[in-house]
């Protein structure tokens, strides 16, 4: 079909579908994982160590498994299966934590829910790519990550509520957290299908030297840049101890994330759409901006309204940027080897995610908070700069449509 200079004025209904799948196994997840840490200590005495141990050994895990999977669903030419494979994965793990009586079982079920995480991570973003027109592919990432972190606040907060009410029985919590995942999954099967793609006389091989050098110097820059942010981005985990250090009772630190998730979710899908029709760069610089500004007012002080700001600074940031760097993935990179292209991209975010955490840390206890978010200011002039050098290249790539 030949593509017109208007854009469609809705998405399709399958992009809802996806974004509604990723908001029920986000509050499935959520309602578990808010409470894990706490529920490994209390009930089953393991070691604050050993949870750390477990939480590293799930995220390399899916981190490794995110390019394999992105990989297969390019060389077999279909994304729709493998994100199936993942989210019933994620669905099958929830009743291994309600069932947990060793920090064994718990390995066992974060490992099986972060494999399927990684699974169905790229080949779910190739899809939602392939699903959306050319021209609304940033409203269409902003409507999936939108929703999708509705959930990542309305899971802790179910899960807080059903603590109070149950007298704090994690297990019973726990086995509520099957259903909306289950749900994830069914709707998934029923309401998705997957755009015909032509046919192809040979499997692709997307990791041979001629397919890698398809992908680009623009969608390399755009990993780079993603990688340089992502140095910037450390772990959420800094904001909860940055409100304890305002005087936030511990009992309600979780409602930093829910805070930071509601000021997300309202605005991914607005900047999503907008990124339809500004320069992506532009509108990258200025999500830099705004963390840049939420981490100097987290560095200036510890003071209730600082910390506030600075969290929905921070919330405000993500929903400029998560959408749009996925766009920019999408639209710097073939269609053939778009699940290749957001596996690497999920990579090396991933990994240099962990390792701005780590360093983050050690900021933290070496020269205290303010050092850790004034490092994360310094990172954002750092991308802006990277960003400024390369506007020109990945203007030209990313106003073409795909």
């Amino acid at each position: 079909m030949p593509e017109t200079s208007r854009s469609p004025q809705r998405l399709p209904a399958a992009i809802w579908a996806l974004g509604f799948v990723s908001l029920l196994m986000d509050i499935s997840s959520e309602m578990i994982h808010s409470l894990l840490p706490v529920f490994m200590v209390t009930v089953l005495g393991t070691s604050v160590w050993a949870v750390g141990l477990i939480e590293g050994l799930a995220e390399a895990t899916a981190l490794i498994v995110k390019v394999f999977s992105g990989v297969l669903s390019d060389y077999w030419g279909k994304r729709k299966p493998l994100a199936l494979l993942g989210y019933g994965l994620g669905a099958a793990s929830k009743p291994l934590f309600a069932l947990a009586g060793t920090a064994g079982l718990v390995l066992t079920a974060r490992l099986v829910d972060r494999v399927g995480k990684g699974i169905r991570g790229a080949p779910r973003d190739a899809l939602v790519a392939d699903l959306a027109p050319p021209g609304m592919r940033g409203a269409a990432f902003g409507l999936r990550q939108s929703l999708d972190t509705v959930g990542a606040f309305i899971g802790p907060l179910l899960a807080m509520g059903l603590m109070v009410l149950w007298a704090n029985d994690f297990r019973a919590v726990f086995w509520v957290a099957v259903i909306p995942g289950g749900l994830a999954v069914a709707l998934l099967l029923f309401g998705v299908r997957e755009p015909e793609r032509a046919a192809q006389a040979t499997r692709l091989n997307p990791l041979t030297r001629a397919n890698l050098a398809r992908l680009g110097a623009p969608y390399w820059r755009v990993v780079a840049l993603g990688a340089v942010f992502m140095l910037a981005r450390f772990s959420e985990a800094f904001l909860l101890l940055r409100a304890m250090q305002g005087g936030l009772p511990v009992a309600y630190t979780p409602l930093v994330l829910v805070a930071m998730n509601l000021v997300y979710s309202l605005g991914a899908y607005p900047f999503g759409k907008l990124a339809d029709r500004v320069s992506h760069t532009a509108l990258l610089a200025w999500g830099l901006a705004v963390l840049a500004a939420a981490d100097l007012l987290l560095a200036s002080s510890s003071h209730w309204p600082a910390v506030a700001a600075g969290i929905a600074l921070w919330g405000l940031h993500m929903a400029m940027t998560q959408g749009l760097l996925a766009t920019m993935v999408a639209e710097t990179a073939p269609a053939d080897l778009r699940g290749t292209a957001f596996g690497f991209f999920n990579l090396v975010s991933g990994l240099v995610l962990l390792l701005a955490s780590t360093l983050a840390g050690v900021l933290w206890d070496q020269l205290g908070a303010s050092a850790t978010f004034a490092a994360g200011a310094v990172f954002c002039a750092a991308a802006l700069l990277l960003l400024g050098a390369w506007r020109n290249s990945l203007r030209l790539q990313t106003s073409a449509p795909a």
